[in-house]
């Protein structure tokens, strides 16, 4: 089998092959799948969201990194990071905000400036890649 034809039958879903080498198989719909599993928050965005929050409305603030809606859950954690839970709050008054979301923060959900040490730690690795 050609490399060509090979690459081809992998990126398709052909994982497989049967004993000739020119007939494949698709790989059986029951086969388990692996899924990479984080428990480390990932960095969503280098800087805050500002956000307009309603007193009395609960929020569920992404923990996890990984949801398309940041700054807020969307459950993506419970496949990408299912250690990770969002973290629920309720503001006491009508206000808008600056929510994390480098995930590194102390004071969850709200900013608290560690993104910039998030922004420091990339702008160091890149530099040290200039060199190598």
């Amino acid at each position: 089998m050609s490399a060509f034809r090979l690459i081809s039958a992998l990126q398709a879903g052909f994982l497989r092959t049967s004993r000739s080498p020119h007939l494949l198989q698709p790989v059986s719909a029951c086969a388990v799948q692996w899924r990479p599993q984080s428990s480390e928050a990932v960095p969503a965005a280098r800087l805050p969201c500002r956000v307009k929050l309603s007193a009395g409305k609960r929020y569920a603030w992404c923990a996890c990194g990984y949801s398309k809606k940041q700054p807020f859950c969307d459950g993506a954690h419970m496949k990408q990071a299912p250690s990770i839970s969002p973290l629920r709050f309720t503001p006491d008054k009508d206000r808008t905000v600056f929510l994390c979301a480098c995930k590194q923060t102390k004071n969850a959900p709200y900013c608290d400036g560690s993104h910039l040490k998030v922004i420091y730690r990339d702008v160091v690795k890149a530099v040290k890649g200039l060199f190598k």
